[in-house]
């Protein structure tokens, strides 16, 4: 297999709107894909919007992956210390992945140093992969055609039933579903909380944190076929 670098990305945001809590990147939506990536062979990296450390959620330990990483110090130094996206030379990576977690619905979509470098990934002949809130990132990307990147794509994401079911639909910024819709995406989903993963062209986005796992294989394969 050709030698293939994988971005991570994770939000750099740490309040849930004005509730008090706090929120920032899901840690099984980084632990399951990173496992396929690292087990394909594939070097990674991690970015945020601002760098440095990266709010975590989601620490279940209970998760074999979760404690394995928690555990590997050099794994929990670098999302501690994420890159700066003007640290980032797109041409170093054959994928993008964008984690979830409700932070990004804050800090993703209008980060155009990030959609930036998505797109060059993506118009290179990269893949593009996000899970759950992760695809906020898609929200304002656009190609260098002035096109949408999701427009007249099939895509997954955190649905708008699933964030009513989490009580949050008056606290996030937008609905991602509503919102990819209007982008042009072709949405689909399954149940509330069920595994859900396709690929559209060079677009891998999952639905929920029981997709992680099968974005990050999907995208893996992409790769593997390039």
């Amino acid at each position: 297999m050709t030698s293939q670098k994988v971005l991570i990305v994770l939000t750099s945001h740490d309040t849930l709107g004005d509730t008090g809590k706090e929120t920032g990147f899901y840690l099984p939506e980084v632990t399951h894909p990173l496992d396929a990536f690292t087990k394909a062979g594939l070097t990674v990296d991690f970015v945020s919007p601002k760098g440095g450390k990266a709010p975590m959620v989601g620490v279940d330990l209970e998760d074999g992956l979760n404690k394995a990483f928690l555990e590997d110090l050099q794994q929990v130094a670098r999302v501690e210390n994420t890159l700066n996206p003007a640290q980032i030379d797109p041409a170093e990576y054959g994928a993008i992945f964008y984690a979830g977690g409700h932070g990004t619905m804050w800090d993703f979509p209008d980060n155009q140093e990030l959609t930036g470098i998505a797109a060059a990934i993506y118009e290179a002949g990269g893949i593009v992969g996000a899970v759950c809130h992760g695809p906020a990132a898609l929200v304002n990307l656009k190609l260098s055609d002035g096109e949408y990147l999701v427009a007249n794509k099939t895509v997954a994401a955190f649905t708008n039933e699933e964030e009513a079911a989490v009580g949050l639909t008056d606290i996030v910024p937008f609905l991602l579903e509503s919102k990819l819709i209007e982008r042009g995406a072709n949405f689909t989903k399954v149940p509330n909380f069920q595994a859900h993963v396709v690929a559209s062209e060079r677009l891998v986005t999952g639905q929920n944190p029981a997709s992680a796992a099968g974005v990050g294989h999907k995208m893996v394969e992409l790769l593997q076929n390039k």
